[in-house]
């Protein structure tokens, strides 16, 4: 057994954000935003590899929390035992989401594979450590981790916007991701059928692109994703369930 069921499940995390309503307006902000509970299904190469459930929680005021639980099934147990949780905690004001903290873990006792960030924007840094390497970075604005860029998407595409890129932080390193809109497409889900907007994202210059597909009558939910290498599809994730 490879790592990549591993990678895989914990590269889901980052594609299920799910919001409820569309924010339009600054003074809306915090109404929009509404707590949910989504579970998908992810297939590897056309194996039920396991479900990532996605959990959206108000912790008053403007700050929010988001968690990713991906639990591996069948054979894939055998690379991935424990439960990959990740956790980003964050503040909601009229420019998105602003991280606070970002916290992975890889559902085993040994932490050298663990990360665990704090952004301190008033000095203008990010520190902590990312796979026993320190982290001590400078913020740039706009600055994301690896769960709350999707909710900085969403809100984008619910106030018409058309994002070019973003720059999240992956372990120790500020990445750029180019992001393009494909396509529209009607689908059917386990919400029913559903109009949706395709949205890609990659690497500048990488041929490994990640889609997902948002539902607009929903929010902008995500409800189905893929990641391709030039035309091999890797994985899919489609929506079991959500609760709102």
């Amino acid at each position: 057994m490879t790592a990549r069921p591993v990678t895989l499940l914990a590269l889901c995390g980052l594609l299920a954000a799910s919001l409820s309503a569309p924010a339009v307006r600054a003074q809306d902000t915090q109404r929009s935003l509404k707590p949910f509970s989504a579970s998908f299904e992810v297939v590897y190469r056309g194996m039920n590899a396991g479900t990532t459930t996605l959990e959206l929680s108000s912790e008053g005021g403007d700050r929010w929390r988001y968690v990713s639980r991906a639990n591996a099934r069948g054979v894939f147990r055998l690379a991935l035992s424990g439960e990959i949780r990740q956790t980003s905690q964050f503040t909601l004001g009229a420019a998105g989401p602003r991280p606070i903290r970002y916290v992975a873990d890889d559902g085993t006792e040994d932490v050298k594979r663990d990360i665990r960030l704090d952004f301190d924007w008033k000095a203008g840094r990010v520190r902590g450590t990312a796979e026993a390497q320190p982290v001590d970075l400078a913020v740039r604005d706009g600055l994301q981790d690896g769960m709350s860029v999707q909710i900085a998407l969403i809100r984008a595409l619910a106030a018409d916007e058309r994002p070019r890129r973003f720059f999240l932080i992956d372990k120790d390193e500020i990445k750029e991701y180019v992001y393009e809109q494909e396509g529209v497409a009607r689908i059917k889900t386990a919400a029913g059928e559903l109009d949706t907007v395709i949205w890609s994202s990659r690497r500048p210059n990488s041929d490994r692109v990640t889609r997902v597909w948002y539902a607009t009558d929903l929010g902008y939910t995500p409800v189905q994703a893929e990641r391709r290498r030039a035309d091999k599809v890797e994985w899919t994730m489609r929506l079991k369930a959500l609760k709102r």
